[in-house]
């Protein structure tokens, strides 16, 4: 379902990745660790084809960076659910409002809207808050918001980098939770994370980016 393919990459004259190869199989649960500047976050820009390699090739289902373009961005990106760190929601925006965003630039019938809003804000939690404003969340809440988001276009691939990096442990517990009961309705899950102590939470794949490549690593 995902490949990297003897990715090769750098960045003003420093080379992040030199032969990078891994693979997601459908349902799979994945974590990317490695020191800072090891290339986690560029790795996931690389997986929605923010930044394109310089060498080899990512594959996601039928898309390929060989041959990816800017036309082809949209409907690659309707499958990747992406949960950031610093949660980028919409300032302006209550918290129904942002889903409804998600789903009116997919072109979701409006009809539809409002029954996939209260699903899957029940799930993550937050049906009540749903005429929240973000500044009115706690970071925890927020970062619920942030999975409803990725979750409600039904990805293939849920992707999630370092998304309890600004959270206290227990609100940290509760974001990785949500995360297990995604993956267990069979989404593939891809997660960078700094943190050793969640991914020993999890009987989960791990990859570690050391010197440009990836390796297989057991915590």
């Amino acid at each position: 379902m995902l490949n990297f393919n003897h990715v090769q990459y750098g960045y003003n004259s420093e080379l992040i990745f030199r032969d990078l190869s891994f693979n997601l199989s459908p349902g799979d649960f994945t974590f990317i660790i490695g020191k800072s500047g090891a290339g986690k976050s560029t790795l996931m820009q690389m997986v929605y084809m923010n930044i394109l390699p310089d060498s080899g090739t990512v594959d996601i289902g039928e898309f390929s960076s060989s041959n990816i373009k800017a036309r082809m961005l949209p409907e690659l990106r309707k499958k990747l659910g992406v949960v950031f760190q610093d949660f980028k929601l919409l300032s302006d925006r209550n918290i129904y409002d942002n889903l409804s965003f998600i789903l009116e630039s997919i072109g979701t019938p409006k009809k539809l809207i409002k029954q996939k809003i209260n699903n899957v804000l029940t799930d993550v939690g937050l049906i009540h808050r749903r005429f929240s404003m973000p500044n009115e969340l706690s970071g925890g809440e927020q970062q619920r918001v942030g999975i409803a988001r990725a979750m409600i276009k039904e990805p293939i691939l849920f992707l999630a980098d370092e998304p309890t990096g600004n959270l206290d442990p227990e609100t940290s517990e509760e974001i990785l939770q949500l995360i297990k009961n995604i993956n267990s309705r069979g989404t593939s899950v891809l997660i960078t994370t700094h943190d050793y102590d969640m991914v020993k939470k999890i009987n989960a794949k791990v990859i570690k980016l050391i010197d440009g490549v990836a390796l297989d690593y057991k915590i």
